[in-house]
């Protein structure tokens, strides 16, 4: 069953506080396999001009992926996550994340289509810090495949 589109538009409460820390971040560059220092090494970034260090440009991807789960959750909405496969990431940034800061993401839908079948869900995440500054936006496409109809699904 196609995806409502009367939900493209529809926002959802902003996240509690998170607070970027510099091990979360050192963490996340080794697992995935970056060694720039400006991740890892405060001394390294402070060098470069930055309070602290920053974050890699996918680290984003965390807090907004944690945000979405009100969308993909919400019984309205029926999007049925045991079909969903990650479709396309993009990433808009005001400023690199840092250590230090305390950010909340505003989640909504930006889109919804169907596709040979599939729903294809356009989610947007606005990163904030505590003031509303913009730090990152997370654009992440869901798609959501077609179930089989030769196999009874």
């Amino acid at each position: 069953m196609a995806l409502d589109a009367s939900f493209i538009g529809r926002t959802y409460p902003p996240t509690e506080v998170y607070e970027v820390g510099r091990e979360k971040i050192r963490e996340f560059a080794l697992a995935i396999g970056d060694a720039n220092p400006l991740y890892t090494d405060q001394e390294a970034a402070k060098a470069l001009g930055h309070p602290d260090v920053l974050a890699p440009p996918t680290f984003s991807f965390t807090l907004s992926y944690t945000a979405a789960a009100q969308v993909v959750q919400d019984p309205d909405l029926g999007l049925d996550f045991s079909r969903v496969v990650h479709g396309d990431q993009k990433f808009i940034y005001s400023r690199p994340l840092r250590a230090g800061d305390r950010v909340r993401v505003l989640i909504g839908i930006d889109n919804i289509k169907s596709l040979a079948g599939n729903d294809v869900l356009t989610v947007r995440g606005e990163i904030v810090d505590e003031s509303g500054e913009h730090i990152v936006t997370s654009v992440m496409t869901l798609v959501a495949r077609a179930a089989d109809e030769a196999a009874g699904e």
